[in-house]
C-alpha cells in the first residue's frame, strides 16, 4: 500500500480564473486534494478552501492530488446537476498535458486498455480485461532529449487513467511517485500532469465555456 504523506502548497492559497452566480473556475496547484479525504490533515484541499469564502460551492469532478489545472466547481444544486449530467455524458471536453519518460515514437494514436483496482496495492489502477472501459487520444507535441511533451484527451474518466495508460504504452510520467520507479520519482519535482484545458457549457446561459492554463514543464 502507498503512504501517503500530504504537505499542501500554501501558495498560491487560490487561483480563482473565473466566477459568476453559477460556477467557480480555479487552476489547482499540484500536492493539493481536490477534496477532503478521512484524515484530519487532508481537510486543507480546493474545495474546503473556495468554501471559506463562498460557502454554497459544490464539487463537481476532481483531479488527482498531485496533477494540476484547470477544475470547475458549482455554486447551487441546479449547476452541480448540470455539470455532472456533462462530465457524465462526456458532453465536454478536456485536455491534459504530460511530460513522460523517453521517446514516443507514434506522433499520434488511441489507447483503449480496460482498467481496475489493483487489489494487491491500493489505491493502484491496473490494465485488466475485466476492468472498465478506458480510452485515452495521445498526439506527441515535443521530443526533448530524454523526455516526450505529449496532449492526453481522455474520452473516459477512470482512476489513474492516463497513468496507466502511459505506463502501458512504456513511458510513464515523469515524476509519478505510484507507477514510477526511483529515477522517474526524482527526474522531476512534481507529477509533470496538467489539466490545461476544460470545455463546458455554462448551466445557466447554455454559452460554452473554454479555459486554458499552460503547463509550466
Amino acid at each position: 500500500m502507498q503512504i501517503f504523506e500530504y504537505h499542501p502548497p500554501k501558495l498560491p492559497w487560490l487561483d480563482i480564473r473565473y466566477i459568476d452566480r453559477d460556477v467557480i473556475v480555479i487552476n489547482k496547484p499540484s500536492g493539493l486534494l481536490s477534496n477532503p479525504g478521512r484524515a484530519e490533515v487532508t481537510h486543507d484541499c480546493a474545495l474546503t478552501r473556495l468554501q471559506q469564502l463562498y460557502p454554497e460551492t459544490i464539487l463537481v469532478h476532481r483531479l488527482d492530488c498531485a496533477t494540476s489545472g484547470i477544475m470547475v466547481f458549482a455554486r447551487s444544486k441546479k449547476a452541480e446537476s448540470h455539470l455532472k449530467k456533462q462530465f457524465q455524458e462526456r458532453h465536454n471536453d478536456k485536455l491534459y498535458i504530460a511530460e513522460v519518460d523517453g521517446h514516443v515514437q507514434q506522433d499520434q494514436g488511441t489507447i483503449d486498455l480496460p482498467l481496475a483496482p489493483d487489489r494487491d496495492n491500493p489505491p493502484l489502477q491496473k490494465v485488466d480485461v475485466a476492468g472498465k472501459k478506458a480510452i485515452t487520444h495521445f498526439s506527441v507535441l515535443e521530443r526533448r532529449a530524454d523526455s516526450t511533451i505529449v496532449s492526453l484527451q481522455p474520452e473516459t474518466g477512470r482512476t489513474h487513467q492516463l497513468r496507466v495508460h502511459m505506463l502501458a504504452l512504456g513511458h510513464v510520467i515523469l515524476g509519478d511517485d505510484f507507477y514510477g520507479d526511483e529515477r522517474i520519482l526524482h527526474a522531476r519535482p512534481r507529477l509533470c500532469l496538467h489539466a490545461a484545458s476544460l470545455m463546458f457549457s455554462h448551466p445557466w446561459s447554455a454559452k460554452e465555456m473554454h479555459f486554458v492554463s499552460m503547463a509550466g514543464f
